[in-house]
Order: structure tokens, then sequence, then C-alpha cells
């Protein structure tokens, strides 16, 4: 939604995972919010706290509102819940909405479909939000290898 907690720390999983596999000159990496609550302001510090324990640096990002710019250029449009889904889905140009999906949709047989806003929890919640955008973004990332033969 801000792109201060969940966004953030998938940009930067994935950002970690595309760096590992060797692919930085085949796959770009960006976040942002479906709304324009915190633009400009760096991931919140229980994000950057929770994401730093487990080797990822999300301190340089600053949120962004997703615009039709991103979702015209990018091939790969990932949400973390259905209300961003929808609102993406809502704001894009005709015929580009079947790229936008849940982040969950590629995580190898996990329950859950959405990742939940950790932003009125505590630290555990952080800590499952990067158990599960690790686990979709692995299954994301296999999807793009498959898919481009990278």
């Amino acid at each position: 939604m801000g792109n201060i907690c969940r966004s953030p720390m998938g940009q930067g999983v994935f950002e970690c995972l595309v760096r590992e596999a060797g692919l930085e000159s085949n796959v770009f990496v960006d976040s942002a919010g479906t709304h324009a609550y915190h633009v400009g302001h760096p991931p919140d510090t229980r994000a950057q706290s929770a994401a730093e324990r487990r080797g990822y640096d999300i301190r340089s990002q600053r949120a962004r509102q997703a615009g039709d710019f991103d979702i015209s250029t990018f091939d790969y449009i990932v949400a973390m819940d259905r209300d961003n889904l929808q609102h993406l889905r809502e704001m894009s140009p005709p015929g580009e909405a079947d790229k936008i999906r849940l982040l969950l949709d590629f995580g190898d047989g996990l329950p859950d479909r959405e990742v939940p806003d950790p932003y009125y929890g505590g630290r555990t919640g952080f800590e499952r939000v990067l158990d599960l955008v690790e686990q979709g973004s692995r299954g994301l990332l296999e999807y793009i290898r498959d898919r481009h033969r990278l």
C-alpha cells in the first residue's frame, strides 16, 4: 500500500535472489505502493531491521506510488494482497491486467495467498512476512527463469 514494509522487503529479497542467480543484466527489480501515504520515505525501521537480520539491505529504498508507467513497462507486477491486486488491475491500461498477480501465486505449496501487512503488528509479523516473501520470490524467480529460459 504505502511501499514501506512488504514491498521494500520483497524488492530486497528478490534483488538478492537475482544477484545470486547471476541475472542482474536480465532482471530489473523495483517496488512501489498503490497509495501515496509515504512517498519519499525510507522503509519502516522494523522492516529494515528484519531484512538486515537475514542479510538484505533495504535502507536506500524510498517509497513511491505505482503508476501507468509501471504497469506498461514491467513484464511482471506482483501484489502482496487482494486489495492491492484489485487496485493495480483497476488502474492498468487495457490488456495489461493479466500480468498482475499475487506474489504467493508463485509460492509452491503455500496455504496462504496473501502476504499480511505487518505495519500494526510486532516483530514476529515482519519475520512472517519475510518467510512468505522469500518463498514467493523463489517461486517467481523460477517461473521467470523457466518462461524466459534464463
